[in-house]
């Protein structure tokens, strides 16, 4: 769809042209391209230049040089440049020339009285060498004393003022209300190019009269590039007088090169005649540009106009030229420190997506759950998936039979990264989809993952309608001239409102973009190797399953009864016979034998509850806990538990299962407050079961608790409790195996709940679980958990460091670690 044009003096739409005003601009540039703007040939005639030799003999001057001695422009060719200028002038000339070490770069040598006295005004002296070129420019200045020592109070306001503003568009009217202070213009523009390079005016100052263009722009076509090459190199261009008549440079071609002198770095250099016609188009007889260049490139001008012709002092020229520069640093240090802001804060969205999609099963659904992070990535309002046939829409995305169609014609480009703000007029089919739910979508970023496999993230944006106003209808041509190098006659506002296109991609969020593809197809990477390897370790652990559940439940029980067995014979038989030493070992040998035993069958009995059918029923949790309590309580004797239980009533879970989880609590609780004694004022001990609605994620859910006042545990280690074999106490002060809470969570998990435990030092635990009130249907049960207990038990027997068998699975608890270096 073409743009929108309106006239806004009469607001009278007009037809929709056939070209928008950028396309009908290429042609005129692309003439202007060509004009040799740098070798005009002659200088404006407000100064005077002359090129001299090594030797210091002037071998070209422009015409009007003449007046300088009274002669003839011819005359002066050949002179010593003493003869012309005076042997002051001359020393300050050669010695300035014989310090430039740089090619086109300017150097003030100094400023002179008159050769014409009769009250002209002093002239700056101006050198540079170019293309085997020296070149020496006379100006007009204020006086004959140093041109810096006059510069400082002329700036002096604008560089004090630096520090109270605080973005681009305040430092632009700073600078234009200086320039416009210190120059007397009538009338001062600041405005930056965009990227086809069009000129938007940010500040302004005028005096009364003079009319205004704030906000307005202008086409890239009023200012070629060979023109913008020039605003980079030289930074400073005056036009005195409209009305000029150019002075020829004599003779036309230079002597030492044979060619038509190039004033590129010429401050004097004459000015297209197009350019000259556009100036008076728009009322102005005298202007002065200064380039704002950012990171080697024209980020824009301050331009200057007056409506008469006027001529100001070089020191004035210096001082806004020095403006110019202050003001391009200061805009490259905001905008970079801008982009740096920028970029970190898309650093940390990407850190925070990658680490929720690294920690998720399947990252497309953690994705598609809470999609806030991936939309905010590069600042889209719709994002799609498309990865292993499935299509994921998220937030303000086009329907899916478009994005099926965007796929299929992005299948034919090669970029791994691409991105357009005109989806209308990068895609051919744009227009055939309107009602198919892309109608709000205008631009799009899309990386590639796989194109054999299509997989693509992209990204979308919505329209964005935008109001330009044109100073003056860019596509006219001014009647008389040349159909192609015209400027234009009306400066009348022109709006043109643009649709069908998003805010434009950041080249940042290009980039982050492209970082995120690099994460992902890692990401992915990694993923297809852990679950390959999975695969394969499977496929070995099953097949080793019954042969090692057979030896755990015999070969191994056997020898530890017959050990326990013998042992205890020779302690019955040679008890008398032994030393306290001998009978010591005997203990031990007996001792630990035992304990083998029971670890296995601890163990044993951990896998079958990987393997037991879950019945789940309507439990009396208050009965079921008595019971337990009861029984664990048996042999406490006379030592004291104060016990906090409340009501607990009904939940649903499956009884065997759940008398295991109580009785390991419940056990441990007793265990751990041992040294709560009551004894001599020490503490009693205190232990309470308690059941709570669940809230948050665990809505829906009981959660229990048993929580009591022993020596509790340092929370940096909670992640082990659960682990198979993981102990945060030495066996000497607390037995066990070690099995009994990763049985818990083994049986917790199997019902759909949690677990996690909450302690600290010296002032208790508390362990608690959630049970859903309405139990799902469970999945066939996965024998993994045997495989990693032996792993481990295998380890502890060697004393070697233990190493997990199944990697970042969801069928695998997530709290295996490594052995915990305090247990």
């Amino acid at each position: 769809m073409a743009d929108e044009l309106t006239h806004t003096p009469t607001h009278t739409p007009t037809q929709t042209p056939t070209q928008s005003p950028t396309q009908e601009t290429h042609a005129i540039e692309a003439d202007c391209a060509r004009e040799p703007i740098h070798i005009p040939g002659g200088i404006q005639p407000h100064g005077f230049l002359l090129s001299v030799d090594a030797a210091g003999h002037v071998v070209q001057v422009s015409a009007n040089a003449g007046a300088l001695t009274g002669g003839g422009a011819e005359a002066l060719l050949g002179q010593p440049l003493e003869v012309v200028l005076g042997e002051r002038a001359a020393g300050l000339v050669l010695q300035a020339l014989s310090e430039l070490d740089t090619e086109g770069i300017p150097l003030y040598a100094g400023s002179i009285d008159d050769p014409r006295g009769g009250g002209h005004s002093p002239l700056a002296l101006v050198v540079h060498r170019y293309d085997g070129v020296a070149i020496v420019e006379l100006e007009p200045a204020r006086g004959t004393a140093d041109v810096f020592a006059s510069m400082y109070p002329l700036v002096r306001t604008f560089i004090n003022s630096l520090q109270e503003v605080e973005n681009t568009d305040a430092l632009a009217v700073l600078a234009a209300r200086e320039v416009h202070r210190i120059t007397g213009f009538g009338r001062t523009m600041v405005y930056s190019f965009d990227d086809e390079g069009h000129g938007h005016v940010i500040a302004e100052s005028l005096s009364p009269g003079y009319a205004g263009y704030l906000g307005q722009r202008f086409p890239a076509s009023d200012i070629p590039p060979q023109a913008r090459a020039l605003y980079v190199r030289n930074r400073i261009r005056l036009i005195a007088d409209a009305d000029y008549v150019a002075a020829p440079l004599v003779p036309a071609r230079h002597p030492a090169t044979g060619r038509t002198t190039d004033l590129t770095f010429a401050s004097l250099r004459s000015i297209s005649p197009v350019h000259v016609q556009y100036m008076k188009n728009m009322g102005t007889w005298s202007s002065m540009s200064m380039s704002i260049v950012v990171r080697g490139r024209l980020w824009g001008l301050i331009s200057c106009h007056h409506d008469s012709a006027r001529v100001p002092p070089f020191e004035v020229r210096t001082a806004c030229e020095h403006i110019a520069q202050v003001l391009s640093l200061q805009i490259e240090a905001k905008e970079d420190h801008a982009e740096a802001d920028y970029r970190l804060e898309l650093r940390r969205r990407q850190a925070r997506l990658l680490a929720a999609m690294a920690n998720a099963d399947d990252f497309i659904d953690a994705i598609a759950a809470d999609p806030r992070d991936l939309l905010d990535l590069p600042g889209a309002t719709g994002a799609a998936i498309v990865f292993e046939g499935r299509v994921v829409r998220l937030g303000d995305a086009p329907e899916a039979s478009v994005i099926e169609r965007l796929v299929s014609w992005f299948d034919t480009r090669t970029e791994d990264v691409f991105a357009t703000d005109n989806l209308a007029e990068t895609w051919p089919e744009y227009n055939d989809f309107l009602g198919e739910g892309s109608s709000s979508t205008a631009g799009m970023l899309v990386v590639s993952l796989s194109r054999l496999f299509r997989n693509y993230v992209i990204w979308f944006r919505p329209e964005v309608v935008r109001s330009i106003r044109w100073a003056g209808d860019p596509r006219a041509k001014l009647s008389g001239l040349s159909p192609s190098l015209s400027p234009r006659e009306s400066f009348d506002v022109w709006t043109q409102t643009v649709r069908q296109r998003s805010a434009p991609w950041r080249p940042a969020e290009v980039e982050i973009a492209s970082d995120f593809r690099g994460a992902l197809l890692n990401l992915v990477l990694r993923r297809a190797e852990e679950l390959a390897q999975l695969a394969l370790e499977l496929g070995r652990v099953n097949r080793e399953l019954e042969g090692f559940s057979y030896t755990v439940s015999h070969d191994l029980r056997a020898p530890l009864r017959h050990i326990v067995g013998y042992a205890d014979l020779l302690r019955e038989m040679e008890l008398s016979r032994l030393s306290d030493r001998g009978k010591h070992f005997v203990e031990r040998i007996i001792a630990q034998a035992r304990f083998g035993g029971k670890l296995v069958d601890d163990l044993l009995s951990f896998s079958q509850m990987g393997r037991a059918a879950l019945r789940v029923q309507a439990i009396d949790l208050d009965d079921l806990v008595a019971r337990v309590v009861a029984d664990e309580t048996r042999e406490l004797g006379d030592r004291p538990i104060e016990w906090g239980n409340s009501k607990l009533g009904m939940v649903n879970a499956d009884p065997v299962l759940l008398i295991v989880v109580l009785r390991n609590l419940i056990s441990n609780a007793i265990k751990f407050t041992g040294t709560r004694t009551g004894v001599d004022g020490a503490t009693v001990a205190f232990i309470a079961i308690t059941r709570t609605p669940g809230e948050g994620k665990f809505a829906g859910q009981d959660v229990i608790t048993v929580r009591d006042n022993g020596v509790g545990f340092d929370m940096r280690y909670a992640d082990k409790l659960f682990g198979v074999f993981q102990r945060l106490h030495r066996f000497e002060e607390f037995p066990g195996t070690g099995i009994g809470l990763a049985s818990v969570r083994r049986i917790i998990e199997r019902h759909g709940g949690e677990t996690w435990a909450e302690g600290e030092l010296e002032r208790g635990a508390s362990i608690s679980f959630s049970l859903p009130r309405e139990q799902a249907s469970e999945a066939a049960p996965v024998h993994e958990t045997v495989i990693e207990a032996a792993a481990r038990l295998a380890a502890v027997s060697s004393g070697q460091p233990y190493r997990p068998v199944f990697k970042d699975t969801k069928k695998v608890e997530d709290d295996r670690a490594e052995a915990d270096p305090a247990g």
